[in-house]
């Protein structure tokens, strides 16, 4: 008999892949969901980004094996933008690596500092792949508490030394900004206990009111930080899988050395099509903000609707919300909406204990597919 290997025990099929089935099944039988659960952007690229692709397509050797470190126009690019985004300086030869989505950073960073038992700070609520990643590798998990009414930032006097610590702001789920003080005050924590910090950084071009915050603002920040960060969100670019890594060269040699056991490059003309996006200046996100913020205000009358309780100042791409009832099961609230109006919402509890009570509508759908979500509920 041929068995799984042991660390699979530690993880569980991704929520969303499992309720897809479950959606797909409803459909089968000829009721239409409206999914507005996962953060899956369905808005066109810049303008430009698609053509450029085709392009490219059709040039000698764009088929062929691609360098493991992405070719020297488009880490050029990502230095470029990140000190049009972030006023950071970034080495483009030494201190960037470009991804196949952050999404894959994630395990190649993993992989790169974390041995089995090595303690990793993860927050909760927080991404889920955080955490089972650090399963898969055996890891020991240390989870840090994340409480709304401390507007869902850590309590450094109560985090023990690790060898990692992961961030994320804006935040996922909750849409959480920081400020560049308390993000200050977490990299000071991280150097004195000789911690890697890694911050998460997809979300902070989008509804953020606040300043767009890299880790490297912050002065020797690099001395013990990565950072993740990826298009798929900032320019609508989820399914062609652009992410990069930022981290002085010691780090990204590390992580290299992973990587370049995994894949064989990124297809040429995505990263063509990545340098035309990031070259786009700030009216293209301000156009983008223009169309969620519709979006979020329809999103806003539903949570009305159930009295639920949100922030109207968080960003990124979802909304989360508290369930004000009495019963404030996040799984069966988010059922009975699924099998009342045909409508998927997130349990908040799928990002960790202190999600419970919460659910998390995306952004990710058409203002006419909302207004029909809406007319569900309303009717």
């Amino acid at each position: 008999m041929i068995v799984a290997a042991k660390r699979m025990h530690q993880i569980s099929e991704y929520f969303f892949s499992e309720k897809m089935k479950e959606i797909q099944n409803f459909e089968k039988n000829g009721l239409k969901i409206i999914n507005l659960g996962i953060g899956n952007p369905d808005l066109l690229p810049p303008y430009g980004v698609i053509q450029k692709m085709k392009q490219a397509s059709e040039l000698k050797n764009a088929n062929t094996y691609q360098s493991y470190i992405g070719i020297e126009t488009l880490r050029n690019a990502i230095s470029n933008w990140y000190k049009k985004i972030y006023q950071v300086d970034v080495d483009p030869k030494n201190e960037i690596l470009p991804l196949m989505g952050s999404k894959e950073g994630i395990m190649h960073i993993s992989m790169s500092y974390l041995d089995q038992g090595d303690e990793v700070l993860i927050p909760d609520p927080g991404y889920p792949t955080y955490s089972s990643i650090s399963k898969l590798l055996e890891a020991k998990i240390i989870y840090y508490d994340l409480y709304e009414n401390e507007n869902w930032l850590p309590r450094l006097e109560n985090l023990s030394k690790a060898k990692m610590m992961w961030i994320n702001y804006p935040h996922m789920p909750t849409g959480a900004t920081i400020s560049f003080e308390e993000l200050e005050q977490i990299v000071f924590f991280a150097k004195k206990n000789h911690v890697l910090l890694v911050h998460d950084n997809p979300y902070s071009l989008i509804l953020n009111k606040k300043r767009s915050f890299s880790i490297f603002n912050v002065k020797g920040a690099k001395d013990i930080a990565l950072e993740l960060n990826s298009l798929s969100k900032s320019y609508n670019m989820p399914g062609w899988r652009v992410g990069m890594i930022i981290g002085k060269k010691k780090f990204i040699q590390n992580i290299l050395k992973i990587k370049s056991q995994m894949d064989s490059g990124m297809y040429y003309p995505i990263q063509i099509g990545a340098i035309e996006a990031m070259n786009h200046d700030s009216k293209w996100v301000e156009k983008l903000n223009i169309e969620y913020l519709k979006r979020k205000k329809i999103l806003w009358d539903i949570c009305d609707y159930f009295n639920l309780k949100y922030d109207r100042n968080s960003s990124g791409i979802f909304v989360w919300a508290k369930i004000t009832d009495s019963d404030n099961n996040d799984r069966i609230w988010s059922d009975q909406v699924l099998k009342n109006y045909h409508i998927f919402v997130t349990p908040g509890r799928v990002f960790g204990h202190n999600g419970k009570g919460y659910v998390r509508f995306s952004m990710c759908c058409p203002v006419k597919i909302l207004k029909q979500a809406k007319n569900r509920i309303f009717s």
